[in-house]
């Protein structure tokens, strides 16, 4: 049985459309470059206005992986 180490990182997701797909999208760029992600947890929903409607959305999470 091992005891794996993870490290903890912020990442910020966005979207056009909702805070779920702003998670999405966080998560599938991050596992671009970063290999055994294991968890997320989302810590902070906002977004960005434009002329008086919502423009993006956006999705703070802290992403948990696994170190080699």
């Amino acid at each position: 049985m091992s005891n794996p180490t993870h490290k903890k990182i912020e990442i910020v997701g966005t979207s056009d459309k909702s805070f779920a797909d702003a998670a999405r999208n966080g998560i599938a760029k991050a596992a671009e470059s970063l290999h055994q992600l294991e968890w997320f947890e989302v810590v902070e929903l906002r977004g960005r206005v434009k002329d008086a409607n919502v423009a993006q959305f956006q999705a703070v999470m802290k992403v948990g992986f696994k170190l080699d």
